[in-house]
């Protein structure tokens, strides 16, 4: 842990970042200390939801990508209120 002050944990709640290793139940570490960068795994609230995706920057656009197919990436239009909380560091999961 690199920043005491800026971490937090969390729990997956869903499947749609289950090809990156985040399962539903599993915790996340999370660090609200570094700042968002293209292709990184973040903390996001949007329009008054928390969701966990890819951040993907691509010709000007802003998009959160799903890690499951049966879930479509968001494209940040500009009405939108988007805050990217903190990025994803490790993920603990529990031995079944």
């Amino acid at each position: 842990m690199k920043n005491k002050e800026a971490t937090f944990y969390a729990r997956v709640s869903g499947e749609s970042m289950k090809n990156a290793g985040l399962s539903d139940g599993d915790l996340i570490v999370i660090d609200r200390s570094l700042n968002p960068e293209n292709n990184k795994i973040a903390v996001c609230f949007i329009d008054g939801d928390f969701t966990i995706k890819r951040i993907i920057k691509k010709e000007g656009e802003l998009y959160l990508k799903p890690e499951n197919k049966n879930y479509k990436e968001i494209k940040i239009e500009k009405e939108d209120t988007l805050m990217i909380w903190g990025l994803v560091t490790y993920v603990i999961k529990k031995i079944k």
